[in-house]
């Protein structure tokens, strides 16, 4: 028996049994409480560890035989203090802080920061236009990336195990192309103020190329496996129910209220990064319910593979083009090369530094150790991200480090929704709506 948690009180688990379900048959929780006579509401505790909550993520229900009463989320299990820490980095380290947010949509956290510190420097139109395109591609390969995870986490949840391998075997793809293009599989730091890191690897553009065309092949299994499967529907349609009203009075954003038909989407009204010269559509459903937020994010990686496309020819004219801002007092180097060790810069780089005048090592050495300055004031600038609107809201005092910076995250507003999707269902289908959800405890937690 529980009397001293933080979100269930004395009077509501004091009165009969709390239950904290481990995975054995919901039978032998049931047939126990028949045994002794008991038909009262039972809390039962979902998680943190179980495996069909997202992560770590804690879930307070209430019962009454199957039937969910009441449900409540608890989270911070995966508290990191990536806000805090990056009030003691400069303006460019906070970009290896903010990427491990939500861990599945790591170019969009350091998108929206870094679309913020360049507002706050006033040199949005000074960026250059092969990085806003290189931002564009990336978070598009991203966003088909996220989507994917969503599709097959979700599939597995429901034992649909074909949907989880196929997945996770198109995401692998995604992954090559980010260790292809940025060195990494994930937490890439590859967008700064500024610009991007480095420029275009050579080959970069077939390889993208390819993975389009493969991923237009690949995709229409998903649809083959799920659309019209009458298993698949009937686990969804109807589930995690949330219309128009309840979304905008909680702010839910992204598929969830896409699938409501309101086809609200920042690409589209409020264009960041040159969205508005790519085309493109918006893509809603009329159920409000968790099928409609399946078929969303499917059709979704169809539109983002043709901005890919569009991304990938506007590359092919921009060949040599800078990738970083001409102002050597921000931007870093992008053209950097590594070492024969596979780390570092290389010894031609290094020579470059030094060798061109004691004035330009003390000013690079300066710019790395200690950052630039970024003017007093605050600013927001928010992305679509694949689970809604990501926004991060940093503050300036005029020094080398953000004063304050502080995300949006669509992962914790959208799990406001929990309550109102699940009550009133069953036990079941409470993962089913967690699943539509999409959460990343990463981003919940910062």
């Amino acid at each position: 028996m529980t009397t001293n948690d933080a979100f269930a009180g004395t009077s509501e688990t004091s009165e009969g049994r709390v239950f904290t379900v481990t995975g054995q048959d919901w039978d032998t929780i049931t047939q126990g409480l028949a045994d002794e006579g008991i038909e009262e509401r039972v809390v039962v505790n979902m998680g943190p560890q179980h495996p069909s909550t997202h992560g770590v993520l804690r879930l307070i229900l209430e019962l009454e035989g199957e039937t969910v009463t009441e449900a409540r989320c608890g989270i911070g299990y995966l508290h990191t203090g990536i806000e805090k820490n990056m009030e003691f980095r400069s303006w460019t380290q906070g970009v290896t802080f903010c990427t491990r947010m939500d861990y599945l949509s790591p170019l969009f956290n350091e998108a929206t920061y870094c679309l913020g510190v360049e507002r706050l420097l006033d040199i949005e139109d000074q960026v250059p236009e092969k990085a806003q395109v290189m931002r564009v591609l990336l978070m598009e390969i991203n966003r088909i990336s996220s989507h994917l995870v969503a599709i097959a986490t979700g599939g597995m949840e429901l034992g649909a195990l074909t949907v989880m391998t196929i997945g996770f075997r198109e995401r692998e793809l995604c992954l090559d192309l980010f260790e292809l293009i940025t060195g990494l599989r994930m937490n890439h730091a590859f967008i700064r103020p500024g610009g991007v890191a480095q420029d275009l690897p050579p080959g970069a553009l077939e390889e993208i190329r390819g993975f389009v065309a493969l991923m237009k092949k690949r995709l229409p299994e998903y649809a083959a496996f799920c659309n019209a499967n009458p298993i698949f529907r009937g686990r969804l349609e109807g589930i995690g129910h949330l219309d128009l009203e309840a979304c905008l009075a909680l702010g839910i954003t992204g598929p969830v209220l896409r699938s409501t038909g309101y086809p609200w989407d920042l690409r589209k009204t409020e264009p960041y990064c040159g969205y508005e010269d790519y085309e493109f559509d918006v893509q809603t459903w009329d159920t409000a319910d968790s099928y409609g937020r399946f078929r969303i994010r499917l059709a979704e990686m169809w539109e983002s593979l043709r901005i890919i496309e569009q991304a990938a020819d506007r590359l092919a004219g921009l060949e040599g083009a800078p990738v970083m801002i001409g102002d050597k007092k921000i931007g870093w180097p992008s053209q950097l090369a590594i070492g024969s060790d596979g780390m570092g810069n290389s010894l031609d780089h290094i020579r470059h530094i030094m060798g061109e005048s004691m004035e330009a090592l003390i000013h690079h050495f300066k710019l790395v150790t200690e950052g630039f300055r970024v003017p007093a004031g605050q600013a927001y600038v928010p992305v679509e991200a694949p689970r809604g609107e990501l926004g991060a809201h940093v503050v300036s005092d005029g020094g080398t480090r953000p004063f304050r910076a502080h995300f949006r995250d669509p992962s914790f507003t959208n799990l406001q929704a929990t309550s109102a999707m699940a009550e009133g269902g069953m036990v079941a289908d409470v993962i089913v709506a967690i699943a539509s959800l999409d959460p990343v405890m990463g981003g919940v937690d910062r």
